[in-house]
């Protein structure tokens, strides 16, 4: 199994003052001097986000395990934690590249090393396409895939490309994007998808690649109207996959397929089932899941509506400290919406302690029922009290890893769920 280790480029990187929720010794020190002391999560200042690293490769070696049982490769969304330690980690227990969501994205992976690279969106700023063109053309190995949902789309980078003055020696390969009504981005329906790759297979400067969509956007829940939407767009996917693939070159090699959130995952190993096994032969086609939060996880959303709950481990919790005691039933902790997520539910009291990472005793009947900038409200239910002293430390479950991270440029991490011993810290790139 993969172990988190620090990239080269960071254990020499110099901690500051400025960090967040970083001991104030840290400051002067590289990462590596600093782990080198063996410092404990109790040094650490409130508010805080900390990892569990036996969660983490677990998590990653679940997710890899149940893609290569179904026959899918894993490109996990890069955007969820732009932490390239934790890229290496899912690397590392065998997925195929990246996906990320903006050129800027793409560039902070390949100064990490990344060669597999898939831009969910579409690419069109001139010098981010003359940027990836020059990529290519410097490295026979790189691997990149933009999308498209219309042909102003194909035009617009058709003409960035000529307005930088490049003539890329390897056409950009661009995977036609099939939307939904009601969804996000995409074309809105198959004819039109159909025209868009007829026009990409006719660019100069362009390939066509294959197809791609994200279901997550036609459904919020696992009810039965979710489900069945998001059945019908994968099937139209495929549809969209049967109808294109005779415009593609053969010599470029296989098309590629890519759907795949991190809920539901299960339905687009489904359906895509059939079309994997007339494929295993052939091998016509690269069948590609793109699920990020599955690494991390977490105590809310994933935890409601991920097909494989059971076999992941919730991999961050938050620490904040209660500040103010003004009532029996309240209490306001010093972390809010600046430190941890709340977009897809509050976070979720797991107990109180003296200090992060020490032992929790229970806290009894309570719950985050609202977050400012920089508190969180912290009620007993039904007009009881609560068992917190000011001063006191609450550990905090949450949910939606994907706005969790960007708050933080240091998240220590460590040892295990029942060790505060620190054994990393991981740097985020947002």
């Amino acid at each position: 199994m993969s172990r988190l280790t620090p990239l080269s480029e960071t254990t020499d990187l110099r901690l500051e003052a400025g960090d967040k929720g970083l001991p104030a010794r840290a400051a002067g020190l590289t990462v590596r001097e600093f782990l080198a002391t063996a410092p404990r999560l109790a040094e650490f200042w409130t508010p805080l986000l900390a990892l569990d690293r036996a969660a983490l490769e677990h998590n990653a070696a679940t997710i890899q395990r149940w893609c290569d049982e179904r026959g899918l490769e894993l490109m996990p969304h890069g955007k969820t934690t732009m932490a390239p330690a934790l890229w290496r980690l899912q690397l590392d227990a065998g997925a195929n590249g990246l996906t990320l969501a903006t050129p800027g994205q793409v560039r902070t992976a390949r100064a990490f090393g990344v060669r597999s690279l898939m831009l969910a969106n579409a690419l069109v700023a001139p010098d981010a396409l003359a940027w990836i063109a020059a990529e290519q053309d410097d490295d026979a190995h790189f691997e990149f895939w933009s999308w498209a949902d219309s042909i102003e789309t194909v035009e617009t980078m058709e003409r960035g490309l000529a307005a930088a003055s490049v003539a890329p020696a390897r056409p950009l390969a661009v995977l036609v994007e099939l939307g939904a009504g009601g969804g996000r981005t995409g074309a809105r329906g198959l004819d039109e998808a159909i025209d868009i790759a007829r026009r990409i297979a006719d660019s100069p400067v362009l390939r066509l690649a294959g197809v791609a969509g994200y279901e997550g956007s036609l459904g919020h829940d696992r009810s039965s109207v979710a489900v069945a939407a998001v059945r019908d767009y994968l099937a139209d996917l495929l549809e969209l996959h049967d109808a294109v693939r005779d415009l593609a070159d053969p010599a470029d090699g296989p098309l590629v397929v890519t759907a795949g959130g991190s809920a539901y995952l299960d339905l687009v190993a489904d359906v895509f089932a059939p079309g994997i096994e007339a494929d295993h032969d052939v091998h016509t086609t690269r069948w590609v899941l793109r699920s990020g939060a599955s690494l991390v996880h977490d105590d809310g959303f994933y935890r409601g509506i991920s097909p494989i709950d059971a076999e992941l481990v919730a991999a961050m919790r938050g620490h904040a400290r209660v500040v103010s005691h003004p009532e029996p039933g309240l209490a306001l902790l010093d972390g809010g919406k600046r430190d941890l997520p709340y977009d897809e539910g509050l976070p979720m009291p797991l107990g109180v302690a003296g200090a992060p990472g020490a032992d929790l005793r229970p806290l009894g009947e309570a719950s985050v029922t609202a977050v400012n900038d920089q508190h969180a409200y912290l009620r007993a239910e039904a007009g009881g009290t609560l068992p917190v002293a000011i001063g006191d430390v609450v550990a905090l479950g949450l949910s939606h890893p994907c706005t969790a991270f960007d708050k933080w440029r240091w998240i220590p991490v460590v040892e295990h769920s029942g060790s505060d011993l620190v054994v990393d810290l991981v740097r985020t790139y947002f």
